[in-house]
């Protein structure tokens, strides 16, 4: 049976995401759940964000991996995560905000039956 992913990223997202790819090269995506703009995904160049023990990996789209902190995932677990864009400027260090954009999340709790079939989670040791 194929894995059920935890995080997407609709078409919109993903055209950001490819701009971003092509002036910065590889990015990572990190959701705190801390200050600046709260549990909204930030977009980093890949290694401008340490990524420490209290870190998850919940997935890889678009070749960017994609973090979350221990404690937030404890409250997002059994939710599947829509990575989109909306028109804006939001206040964190995030990279699309001088586009003129910023990452938004959209979720959906998982089935009972989606559960056993999840994409893993990792982190570094």
């Amino acid at each position: 049976m194929k894995t059920i992913s935890r995080v997407l990223f609709t078409k919109e997202a993903i055209e950001i995401v490819n701009q971003l790819k092509s002036k910065f090269g590889e990015l990572m995506f990190h959701q705190s759940g801390g200050c600046c703009d709260g549990s909204q995904p930030m977009c980093f160049e890949k290694g401008d964000f340490i990524i420490g023990s209290s870190d998850i990996c919940i997935g890889t789209i678009e070749g960017c991996e994609f973090w979350m902190a221990k404690d937030q995932f404890e409250y997002w677990k059994y939710t599947q995560l829509t990575i989109d864009v909306s028109k804006g400027r939001g206040s964190s260090f995030s990279l699309e905000i001088p586009l003129g954009y910023r990452f938004i999340v959209q979720s959906r709790m998982f089935e009972q039956n989606e559960l056993e079939n999840l994409t893993p989670t990792y982190t570094i040791d």
